[in-house]
């Protein structure tokens, strides 16, 4: 389902490349394809553009940094190239743009789609797009940019088709059933010894990272105990029932303002029907199911945490966690060194939706810590920021310079949606406290 082979050596090769490329397009049809008509203009979560941008979005952008920035060639359309040259990250709703431009027929974006598919794949096949002579074309950048790009708003648009009403999306044929499970397991936890961490990667080290994963640099982490599981909705219930939403204290004031002004009173992916809790399936509203990983925005994890007495773990102790060993090495992976499968964690498009935590005891960590990659990404206490060493990117700039304001905060791990290639160690994910949409959940931890 929606698979996408990835290329796993150093280089990328001709073949590899357009590979890649085409079977990324063709998942984003297919996500695109899940789609009623009458959605196309919708916006299912007013702190993003509407649908349309999107599908015009992602050809572009490739446009823009293959072919314009990195080959010095002529775009397809320029007006496309501006209008959907990049997206928005507001504070919130009240600053989002009032106005929003008239888009383009579907026809004409979807054609502009076509012809840079076919320019691309032919840059691909034919173009010398890995000269050492050129920052944007060094080592491959421009092309692993856009195909990392590609799959990164493959998870934007499925989180946005989640907020949709279920009258305007499908499930794709082959879909597989959620699995609702029974209950989740006790809440555990184990003790994970001091000693290093290694966050971030070497510049030489691997085929590509995001200019926030360099440079590599090790902390030193106490010991701490952590959750063997992801918080479940059965524990967060018990948050909800015992007043966790009323109670002030338990919030930083940045989360009490958010909660307040939104009148915020569960998880985004909750709702209410009678009595009863329902959790908002993909494709369908189904009984909340207790040993579904929660998600949650920062704001809440937080709270959660102070009410559980124990608080989010840093970026560094989730790097202990997830792979370090008792020898004091380090695994590429939870598991080892062996690239991920489906034995190994809820990742990569195989499902729509959560499925119990501690489903893949063979993604386990050297402690025996559960689901660190997939099933949802991992609210870290860390706030995003640059390692020593940083420089913005030569084909993305402002990848992750605008968001070193000290209201982001760091993500690790993976989600039901993140592909195989952005599982590596050295990947950092952020988000606003307050955005409540993504797939993300968290696990607590305690000083030793």
């Amino acid at each position: 389902m929606l698979k996408v082979e990835t290329e796993t050596g150093r280089s990328l090769d001709r073949r590899a490349a357009v590979d890649r490329y085409l079977s990324g397009r063709r998942r984003t049809a297919e996500i695109f394809g899940m789609l009623a008509p009458e959605a196309y203009h919708d916006r299912p979560i007013a702190l993003r553009n509407p649908i349309v941008f999107y599908e015009g979005h992602l050809p572009a952008f490739s446009v823009n940094t293959l072919l314009k920035k990195g080959l010095g060639e002529a775009g397809i359309n320029p007006r496309f190239e501006v209008l959907f040259e990049r997206g928005i990250d507001p504070e919130d709703e009240s600053v989002v743009p009032g106005s929003l431009p008239a888009w383009p027929p579907r026809a004409e974006i979807q054609a502009y789609g076509r012809e840079a598919d076919r320019r691309i794949a032919d840059a691909f096949e034919r173009k010398d797009f890995t000269r050492e002579d050129n920052l944007l074309l060094a080592r491959g950048l421009a092309a692993y940019t856009i195909l990392e790009h590609e799959p990164m708003h493959q998870e934007t648009l499925l989180y946005m088709w989640h907020r949709l009403p279920y009258g305007k999306k499908t499930a794709p044929e082959g879909a597989l059933r959620p699995v609702l499970g029974g209950d989740s397991p006790a809440r555990a936890s184990v003790h994970v010894p001091a000693g290093a961490a290694t966050l971030g990667a070497k510049r030489d080290a691997i085929p590509f990272g995001w200019d926030n994963e360099f440079s590599e640099h090790t902390v030193e982490v106490s010991g701490f105990e952590m959750d063997v599981d992801d918080v479940t909705n059965r524990d967060f219930l018990e948050f909800v029932r015992a007043g966790g939403y009323e109670r002030e204290d338990l919030w930083s004031e940045e989360g009490w303002l958010w909660r307040a002004e939104h009148d915020v009173r569960h998880p985004a992916f909750w709702e209410r029907s009678g009595d009863e809790w329902i959790w908002r399936g993909m494709f369908e509203p189904l009984p909340l199911p207790p040993a579904w990983p929660v998600f949650v925005s920062h704001a809440e994890a937080s709270a959660y945490a102070r009410w559980r007495d124990s608080r989010l773990p840093t970026e560094a102790e989730f790097h202990r966690a997830a792979y370090g060993t008792r020898s004091g090495t380090e695994r590429s992976y939870p598991w080892g060194e062996e690239p991920p499968d489906r034995s190994r964690g809820n990742f990569d498009f195989e499902r729509w939706d959560p499925v119990p935590v501690g489903s893949f005891p063979a993604g386990a960590s050297e402690w025996r810590i559960r689901d660190l990659l997939g099933n949802g990404w991992e609210w870290t206490s860390t706030v995003f920021a640059p390692f020593p060493g940083f420089e913005p990117m030569p084909t993305y700039p402002v990848y992750s310079a605008d968001f070193f304001d000290g209201k982001h905060w760091v993500m690790k791990g993976g989600s039901l949606a993140t592909t195989k290639p952005l599982l590596r160690r050295s990947l950092r994910n952020w988000f606003r406290g307050n955005y409540p949409y993504v797939y993300a959940t968290f696990r607590t931890v305690r000083d030793a």
